[in-house]
């Protein structure tokens, strides 16, 4: 069946704002509108924290109204969106490219960004999603391919009129590359002075973490002990430790996949079936913290030593939303 293309047709809406104190977010943002095409009539709302978080997203709604754009369908969520257009959004490129790129939607942009409407994303929220991929150890071109899907699909939100500037031409992010490449040849660029820093740190992890999860501050500690990646720490079991020679055996590390979270053995090696593992002396100041979390996890030798406050497995992405840092 050949597709029909509707006219944009600009509406005029119906805002308004109620206040309802007894609910967590008490701003309720509405407009109300009749479809120029099905003459229904139809509505759209968002709660807020303030009344002028309200305003905004009532302005940003009857922005895109008066270019033709559909209410519903400028407040969608990018995943919807993104899903429904990728073909289009897409198009031109090999199939051999639209694979990564697809992963990159699927792991990295939709968890970061995908809740959020097209029109409601900015050039900060990108450059924070952005920075986060590279800090949980997402590598380069991975990175570019997810930046690249994100740049077409709302290069095509803003070719439907939904947007009216692309969002996701960031630039300058390689030279975090570059930065963490002169870290590990400097080494010293990240130690803390002392071990009065690092205690210091890890309390106000926890301090500023829900509940105040004393796990926070011990993840911390032994990471800086021992120069491990957060994966690394994640993965390491009960019988990873010696605890007569004080020696940690790093064989696994926890990091993203399809579906969640998996153990696989450390970079270049084959850790989880025991060759070529990575051997770490512990220090003694960290000893005690080790053999607490051992005594605390009952001595199995296969729990972990650190976990979530729920259990889960922890990552730089989760350390960081749990502790505000």
């Amino acid at each position: 069946m050949v597709h029909v293309e509707q006219l944009p047709t600009a509406v005029p809406l119906s805002p308004d704002i109620e206040h309802r104190p007894d609910r967590p977010l008490p701003y309720r943002a509405r407009v109300r509108w009749v479809d120029p095409h099905t003459r229904e009539r139809k509505s759209l709302s968002e709660a807020s924290a303030t009344s002028d978080q309200a305003q905004a997203w009532i302005d940003t709604v009857t922005a895109a109204s008066l270019r033709g754009v559909d209410p519903s369908v400028s407040m969608q969520p990018l995943a919807q969106y993104g899903d429904a257009n990728m073909k289009l959004a897409l198009r031109g490129l090999e199939e051999k490219t639209k694979d990564p790129y697809l992963a990159g939607w699927r792991l990295r942009v939709v968890p970061s960004l995908g809740h959020i409407p097209s029109t409601l994303i900015s050039n900060g929220a990108v450059d924070r999603s952005v920075y986060g991929w590279i800090a949980d150890g997402v590598g380069r071109s991975s990175v570019k391919n997810s930046l690249a899907v994100l740049a077409r699909v709302m290069e095509q939100a803003k070719r439907d009129g939904i947007i009216t500037v692309n969002p996701a031409r960031v630039s300058g992010w390689q030279a975090e590359y570059k930065k963490a490449e002169d870290e590990l040849n400097n080494p010293r660029a990240l130690a803390l002075r002392d071990w009065d820093a690092l205690t210091t740190l890890a309390n106000g992890l926890v301090e500023r973490s829900y509940d105040h999860y004393q796990g926070w501050g011990s993840v911390v500690t032994f990471a800086a002990c021992t120069a491990a990646r957060i994966g690394e720490v994640s993965g390491v079991r009960v019988r990873d430790i010696d605890q007569v020679n004080w020696i940690w055996t790093v064989r696994r590390q926890t990091t993203p996949a399809p579906g969640g979270l998996i153990d696989k053995g450390t970079k270049g090696t084959k850790g989880i079936k025991g060759k070529m593992a990575r051997r770490i002396p512990l220090i003694e100041e960290v000893r005690p913290l080790v053999a607490q979390r051992i005594l605390a996890v009952g001595r199995n030798p296969d729990a972990r030593l650190f976990t979530g406050p729920r259990g889960g497995r922890i990552t730089t992405a989760v350390l960081r939303d749990a502790t505000g840092s």
